[in-house]
């Protein structure tokens, strides 16, 4: 029977509920503190009660660093956002609209180690589907790419190390697709944003300019003239005459893929499949 005793919390003294329960080193604790831990927060099993409620006092926290946080810089697509606030010196991730609801971790742009956009690419081999109903590969083989954008951030906090969230919300089917490219563009706001410091000006002139929050009084910067002490322009100097190689031809016969640049004999291209 004491196995369907009801526990108590650790961290608020309530009592824990069937399947409520969150082990912990040396505890347990309800689903309720457990949902106010930090998203990126790994290894609760393996974390003492008493630095749990150390961790929630920081959440506490940062509820307070979060009421004066002031973005004016948002990159991303349709889920997860990055928010930089260039006065405060600090950002956030979240995918929540309402990210001040969930308390999104405030973390200050200096403690920012590394930002790297990852790109996976799927393969998934073409049959040809025979009479019978069975398939066969093509030969050469045959090949359909999708492809899918994650940020890694990495962090010098005292809670968690890493964020990693998806870039797009949805498989993309085709490099060609105008979302890969928008994907790599939002991959460099990101990384400029965390990294170069310039948190305005420059930046929104990229393939997806920067949003602005509602109400935001977000402004871009004039630039300023350079330093005229010592400053003195260089004159451009004549570009040397372009010479045109002469076209490259394929023996009597053979052709080149105008996808992979391959050269072939048959009707396919050896190499990634194409039709002549």
């Amino acid at each position: 029977m004491a196995l369907f005793d009801k526990k108590e919390c650790d961290i608020c003294g309530g009592k824990i509920g069937m399947l409520g329960n969150r082990k912990l080193d040396d505890g347990n604790c309800c689903k309720d503190c457990a949902n106010k831990l930090s998203p990126w927060m790994t290894g609760r099993r393996k974390t003492t009660v008493a630095d749990i409620k150390d961790h929630l006092g920081y959440r506490e926290a940062n509820k307070q660093k979060l009421a004066q946080f002031n973005p004016t810089l948002i990159a991303g697509e349709d889920s997860w956002k990055v928010y930089a606030d260039p006065n405060m010196g600090a950002f956030i991730v979240s995918r929540d609209k309402n990210w001040r609801s969930e308390n999104a971790d405030v973390i200050p742009l200096a403690r920012v180690i590394a930002c790297e956009i990852e790109r996976v690419e799927h393969k998934k081999e073409v049959y040809q589907q025979m009479p019978d109903g069975s398939k066969k590969s093509y030969f050469p083989q045959r090949f359909d790419y999708s492809y899918d954008f994650k940020v890694h951030i990495r962090v010098d906090a005292p809670w968690f190390n890493e964020i990693d969230f998806p870039l797009n919300s949805m498989t993309i089917q085709d490099r060609y697709d105008p979302r890969y490219r928008q994907c790599e563009a939002i991959g460099d706001q990101i990384r400029s944003m965390l990294l170069s410091g310039q948190m305005a000006g420059g930046m929104p002139g990229m393939g997806m300019p920067f949003q602005q929050p509602m109400g935001g009084g977000f402004q871009q910067q004039p630039m300023q003239p350079p330093m005229q002490q010592g400053f003195q322009q260089q004159p451009l100097q004549p570009m040397p005459p372009l010479v045109q190689q002469p076209a490259q031809e394929a023996p009597a016969g053979n052709w080149f893929c105008q996808n992979c640049g391959t050269q072939n004999q048959g009707k396919f291209c050896q190499s990634c499949g194409t039709s002549r």
